[in-house]
């Protein structure tokens, strides 16, 4: 999800009118997890959220592959398999019984105590989600939104690699706040070595030169879906498109600039740091905006 389209625009309960949780689907009322999951403690699992179309889910093979690799690298072990997950999210979706909508699959490392030690939780907590999702108006949209940098570094070769799309998402929550004191829509993550990285919640690509181009996720960029899904559009509409190490220097002269993801879809950039594009919404804009509707159609039908 992003920090630009929201899911749903209530609190609490009335969030989400379900919730599949360890196999099983509960009212979001009764959906509870124990003060002692490490997720709530110690930010310890990993998450992916995605959209359905049509009351079809985009692309979740890809967000399972995503998911069983951070799992991987965070050494937690699920009892249940990709079938047992689908169903989980089909369950949802039936149940809000809408045409659209957004769903988080969470899996935590499970309730343990108050140590840090892994070895004492036993038992993985898995839910899934299902909320309503407001996106931004057609207007703002049209008009392009606002990034302001962050003082924020997205730590790169630290240990925790950014590809992990893990529960801890505070590197991500005090851009987010730099960005709105600022009175940005978004806020943009440099890494520890000055080179972009991507959005607090979105992934980022620039046109320049008549060449579309995107951070690699080495640089700290998510392994965003939707981020795939646009190379993969350029390379069959014949843009020039690759990943490149990018400065501030380059987002400021590009021609166009847009932001990405699961949640926002594909969002126009038409002021970085105060300095406006050439052109918002820009020519690589419209046709992968175009060519990615065209993609949700023919997968979600």
């Amino acid at each position: 999800m992003g920090s630009i389209a929201n899911a749903g625009n209530a609190t609490g309960a009335n969030l989400a009118s379900a919730c599949w949780m360890n196999g099983s689907l509960v009212s979001a009322a009764e959906a509870s997890i124990s003060v002692f999951d490490h997720g709530l403690l110690y930010g310890d699992g990993c998450f992916e959220g995605l959209r359905y179309h049509h009351q079809r889910p985009f692309r979740l093979d890809r967000h399972l592959q995503r998911l069983r690799r951070s799992l991987r690298a965070l050494d937690i072990a699920i009892p249940l398999s990709d079938r047992e997950l689908t169903s989980g999210v089909t369950a949802c979706i039936q149940h809000m019984n809408k045409d659209a909508g957004y769903l988080r699959i969470v899996v935590t490392r499970g309730q343990g105590d108050l140590g840090l030690n892994p070895r004492n939780c036993l038992s993985p907590t898995v839910f899934i989600i299902a909320a309503p999702l407001t996106l931004i108006s057609d207007e703002r949209r049209a008009r392009g939104v606002t990034l302001v940098t962050s003082s924020i570094r997205r730590a790169v070769d630290t240990g925790l690699d950014p590809r992990i799309k893990t529960l801890n998402y505070l590197h991500s929550i005090l851009a987010r706040a730099e960005a709105n004191a600022a009175g940005a829509d978004e806020a943009l993550l440099l890494n520890n070595a000055g080179l972009v990285a991507e959005c607090s919640a979105e992934n980022i690509f620039i046109g320049t030169y008549g060449i579309l181009l995107t951070p690699p996720v080495v640089d700290g960029a998510l392994a965003g879906i939707t981020r795939e899904a646009l190379i993969e559009l350029a390379a069959a509409d014949g843009i020039p498109c690759r990943e490149q190490s990018l400065t501030q220097y380059d987002l400021y002269t590009a021609d166009e600039c847009f932001i990405c993801g699961s949640g926002a879809g594909l969002i126009p950039v038409r002021l970085i740091d105060g300095r406006a594009m050439t052109a918002s919404p820009g020519p690589f804009y419209r046709t992968l905006s175009r060519a990615y509707d065209a993609l949700i159609d023919r997968e979600c039908r």
